[in-house]
């Protein structure tokens, strides 16, 4: 009897338990049904989140959040990034502003076309597809778009402003045309983003076949024209954090220095007879014991000519620099060099001058050649000891508390101090470091001249993408080589 009681107790106890659980979980939040009926009610309303006329007297407000790839769904970074841009029109609105926060699609370029691949799908009808995709998750989201204003990339009506850009910086001749070393698969048939080149070296589609490096025709925008105007236009930047603006400043990398041209000691190929170096210190050529160029740089191709074994290991110091620069780090790749068997005399005391095919020479960097002077840059210091050049001092330091003219000490090497004397050099160079008396001083040889360098550089066109921006420019026979006007826009 007690036994059933117990039990009795226990039922009405589990009994009561569940109606409580049953109750609380009807008052729980149920996501699907609340937030579907009101984000269909804010759909109905097309004008909700529009934002009012030019004319409108409302102080207006400008968001916009990065447009993203229509990649096939929203992740939760989506999410996240979306919804401070979202919080922030809001909050805009509330203060009283007529805020425009439209909506947009990055349509064009390499991750629709390999998904497109992928997919074995037209990269059109893959892109629109997810596109609307995304479109329904942000409205689900309840992301507060004016959807009036979207736009896609790819669409005709937008990528025509992108021709129009093109047309308007050819006529001031900003755009060009140059060869330049690339990305090639043969399996493909293509030209691949170092992106697309995988780290043994091989075709992302095609995981067995090693890319090669070949020299095609591309197009280049001349943004280094401009680099004084950015950099000035950093001082006028007041809130900006000061790395930000650090960065921009590296990223321009202007400086002043000098041209000096040292010709080729034998037969000139194609590329020339001169090799162009580019110094801010011309006070020390007479301590430069060889010439450094980058792998990419045209008279490299003339000097490897005919040398198989040459040209392989110029093509593995170009694939070492392009891995570095995908990791952002080439000021920390351990430098390799090819001696090319070369020479070139300097033009300030005739001596010849070996060359050199150095991995961390930058073809985008002044004019993808230096001249190296180990005994006063740290750099060329380490590159000279790791392959036995020659180190020749030409700077000593002074002594401390000796007049201006007293007696130099024994340096330690590199030694890079400014506050120096110069030795082993002659009349022409007085000064150090190249100020601008050395630096005019240096320049009266017609082999000379002041220049300020910049490494900001930029190409376009390095690769042909079928879901890219048609192209404007078209190749045809008449005098100009590239035409506007007298071939169709391709």
């Amino acid at each position: 009897m007690a036994d059933s009681k117990v039990r009795t107790s226990n039922l009405s106890s589990s009994a009561t338990r569940a109606e409580v659980v049953g109750e609380s979980r009807a008052e729980r939040y149920d996501p699907h049904s609340i937030e579907l009926k009101w984000s269909e009610r804010w759909a109905a309303d097309p004008h909700l989140y529009r934002a009012e006329s030019a004319t409108s007297a409302r102080k207006k407000y400008y968001v916009l959040e990065m447009l993203p790839y229509p990649s096939g769904a929203l992740h939760m970074g989506h999410v996240r990034n979306y919804s401070i841009g979202d919080a922030l029109a809001r909050y805009m609105w509330m203060q009283g502003y007529n805020v425009l926060h439209p909506m947009g699609w990055d349509a064009f370029g390499l991750p629709a076309e390999n998904a497109a691949i992928k997919n074995d799908t037209p990269p059109r009808e893959w892109t629109m597809h997810n596109i609307a995709a995304m479109k329904a998750q942000m409205k689900r989201l309840g992301f507060a778009y004016d959807w009036s204003k979207e736009l896609a990339t790819c669409q005709p009506e937008y990528y025509r402003w992108n021709q129009w850009f093109f047309l308007k910086l050819f006529e001031k001749e900003l755009a060009y045309r140059k060869n330049a070393k690339v990305n090639w698969c043969p399996e493909c048939a293509t030209v691949l983003a170092n992106e697309q080149v995988l780290s043994n070296g091989c075709c992302w589609r095609h995981e067995n076949t090693l890319v090669e490096q070949r020299e095609l025709e591309q197009w280049f925008l001349r943004i280094t024209k401009y680099a004084d105007e950015v950099l000035d236009g950093l001082d006028k930047m007041p809130g900006w954090p000061e790395r930000v603006l650090s960065q921009q400043r590296h990223w321009i990398g202007r400086s002043e220095g000098t041209l000096v041209e040292f010709k080729l000691d034998g037969e000139a190929g194609p590329a020339g007879d001169k090799i162009t170096v580019f110094t801010t210190r011309v006070d020390t050529i007479y301590g430069a014991t060889s010439l450094q160029l980058a792998p990419e740089h045209p008279i490299v191709a003339d000097l490897v000519a005919g040398h198989r074994l040459l040209r392989d290991k110029v093509d593995e110091l170009l694939v070492e620099q392009r891995r570095a620069k995908e990791k952002g780090d080439v000021g920390a790749i351990e430098k390799h060099g090819v001696f090319t068997h070369c020479y070139a005399l300097n033009p300030y005391n005739g001596e010849k001058v070996p060359i050199w095919v150095a991995n961390y020479v930058l073809m985008d960097y002044g004019t993808g050649a230096i001249m190296s002077v180990p005994a006063h840059d740290e750099r060329d210091y380490d590159f000279a000891k790791k392959y036995g050049l020659d180190i020749r001092v030409v700077i000593m330091p002074r002594r401390e508390g000796d007049a201006p003219n007293g007696e130099p000490s024994n340096p330690v090497l590199p030694f890079t101090e400014t506050n120096s004397l110069l030795i082993n050099s002659r009349k022409r160079l007085r000064r150090c470091p190249s100020t601008p008396k050395s630096t005019a001083s240096a320049k009266r040889p017609s082999h000379t001249n002041c220049a300020i360098g910049a490494s900001a550089a930029s190409v376009i066109g390095a690769r042909r993408s079928p879901w890219s921006t048609a192209r404007t420019m078209a190749q045809c026979r008449c005098p100009r080589k590239i035409c506007l006007s007298c071939c169709p826009t391709t």
